[in-house]
């Protein structure tokens, strides 16, 4: 399989929902109850201005999230939310704080960071994750710190999730670890407590507000990272979790300042390559790619992290 350059990642980016060619109609395909239907259901209109706004939009030929947002009645993240569930596609509203707003693909559907993010899933599904290669795990991986691994990893195993796929996101990252924080998990119990035999399945966590997701953490951060990966455990362990989910996305240590990194993309057999503009160098990405070809890890592919 040939790498490819998958879309360059734009974080600082956002946009108008009314760009969207669903947004504010009535009707779509998916649940076939109408915009103004969900939003009376769920509380954030009443009937009688429901009403009036069909009058008003069928008078004026336009959208009813067009002309609600017009009269004061509505705001755009109510047409969002409504579209979310008339598509069955899951929307956490900005007053939810369940979980960290850096998870876009939850809180910013509509943003182009997650269009990105889809076009990369998109592109995953056709190369990796397909019934033909019969591959599920992938290792996200960069050169050094603050190039944005965990935040990809995060975002890509929710989209993916999006798709109907029961996902893990592993946080093998036992070094400086952050899903818990995006995810609002306990650290405590997690992949390293795992790898020490000193916990079950149990401290995998499912993500309620998220259907599909689930989340390993890494848990305790322990004194030898690098000799607990090393163990015989950790390949039973990973392909333990490789049967039990349809997806598991890893997100890992700085790949070219930790050897461990390295057995774990060698355990999910295949790696996505992230860089980060005006940080990560050419020579230390080189030095990244090189050591995956030594290790017969599959580089599927590479992402521009521009933020």
């Amino acid at each position: 399989m040939k790498p490819v350059t998958f879309p360059t990642i734009k974080r600082n980016q956002t946009a108008n929902p009314a760009d969207s060619p669903a947004y504010g109609k009535g009707q779509a395909i998916g649940s076939g109850s109408s915009i103004g239907a969900i939003l009376i259901e769920t509380g954030r209109i009443t009937a009688e201005n429901a009403e009036r706004v069909s009058r008003l939009q069928l008078d004026q030929g336009k959208r009813f999230g067009d002309t609600a947002i017009e009269l004061g009645l509505l705001t755009e993240e109510d047409i969002r939310f409504a579209l979310s569930r008339q598509f069955d596609h899951l929307y956490l509203p900005a007053s939810d704080t369940s979980l960290s707003h850096q998870l876009v693909a939850a809180y910013k559907p509509f943003s182009p960071v997650v269009e990105k993010l889809r076009a990369l899933r998109s592109q995953l599904m056709l190369r990796w994750f397909n019934a033909e290669t019969r591959r599920n795990a992938l290792a996200v991986m960069s050169p050094g710190v603050g190039e944005g691994r965990s935040f990809i990893a995060a975002n890509l195993a929710i989209v993916l999730s999006q798709l109907g796929e029961r996902t893990l996101l592993i946080d093998a990252d036992l070094r400086t670890p952050c899903q818990h924080k995006l995810f609002k998990l306990s650290s405590n119990a997690g992949f390293s407590g795992m790898l020490a035999g000193r916990v079950g399945i149990e401290a995998i966590a499912r993500i309620s507000s998220l259907p599909g997701l689930y989340v390993l953490p890494a848990g305790a951060v322990p004194p030898n990272p690098q000799e607990l990966i090393g163990r015989s455990s950790f390949a039973e362990l990973f392909q333990s979790l490789v049967r039990d989910f349809d997806i598991v996305i890893v997100d890992t240590p700085a790949a070219n300042e930790y050897a461990e990194a390295q057995m774990i993309a060698v355990g999910a057999a295949a790696a996505l390559v992230l860089a980060r503009k005006n940080r990560s160098s050419i020579p230390e990405m080189i030095k990244l790619t090189r050591s995956l070809q030594q290790t017969r890890t599959m580089l599927v592919g590479s992402v521009l992290n521009e933020f």
